[in-house]
């Protein structure tokens, strides 16, 4: 399992941020997706053997939101 970070564009407030959290759960692959519209972000939890990362950038960015940078989940922090 793999935890990304993306930096998102375009929110304008909570729904989108649970449209986008929505979307990322249907994914197959996607073990949890928590989207944070204060934070402009969301933390993806995958099986990057069953979902690549590029796809979960589409899958962000095909709903009119713009990823802005995406960096591994600082694991220890939990």
């Amino acid at each position: 399992m793999k935890t990304t970070i993306f930096k998102i564009d375009g929110m304008n407030c909570d729904g989108c941020a649970d449209s986008i959290q929505s979307f990322l759960e249907k994914e197959s692959g996607v073990r949890m997706a928590s989207v944070s519209f204060a934070d402009r972000q969301a933390r993806v939890l995958f099986d990057p053997q069953a979902v690549e990362e590029d796809h979960l950038v589409d899958v962000i960015q095909g709903r009119r939101f713009r990823v802005l940078s995406r960096e591994p989940a600082d694991e220890s922090a939990r």
